[in-house]
């Protein structure tokens, strides 16, 4: 019998948390500082998680194309949006608090 999964997340067969990835979007504004300390923090968070193909990420500058932040109701920039799993979950900032962001993504128990 497989352990209950943590916070909503499906349990895989080994009893852990699902190997499915994790879809992020981050949503920047062209090269500003802010804008490139998080694409920096982003994948370096990534980069340290253990798993292969654990995260698919797509980067979106709303200075290109501004329509697409109502798809997630982007208000603040840098935001990091996690699709997938479910829940969604939304991160504002530069994502330089390793910790607050594993969190926020549901990737590390509070």
């Amino acid at each position: 019998m497989t352990k209950p999964a943590k916070r909503g997340r499906p349990a895989s067969t080994d009893g852990g948390l699902s190997d499915a990835p994790c879809y992020l979007r981050l949503y920047i504004a062209g090269q500003t500082p802010k804008s490139l300390a998080a694409l920096a923090n982003l994948r370096r968070i990534c980069a340290d998680y253990p798993g292969p193909e654990k995260f698919k990420i797509e980067i979106i500058d709303l200075v290109k194309n501004p329509a697409l932040a109502q798809a997630d109701q982007i208000f603040a920039i840098p935001t990091l949006v996690k699709k997938l799993p479910l829940p969604i979950r939304k991160i504002i900032g530069d994502l330089s608090d390793t910790e607050r962001v594993l969190v926020g993504l549901d990737l590390r128990p509070l």
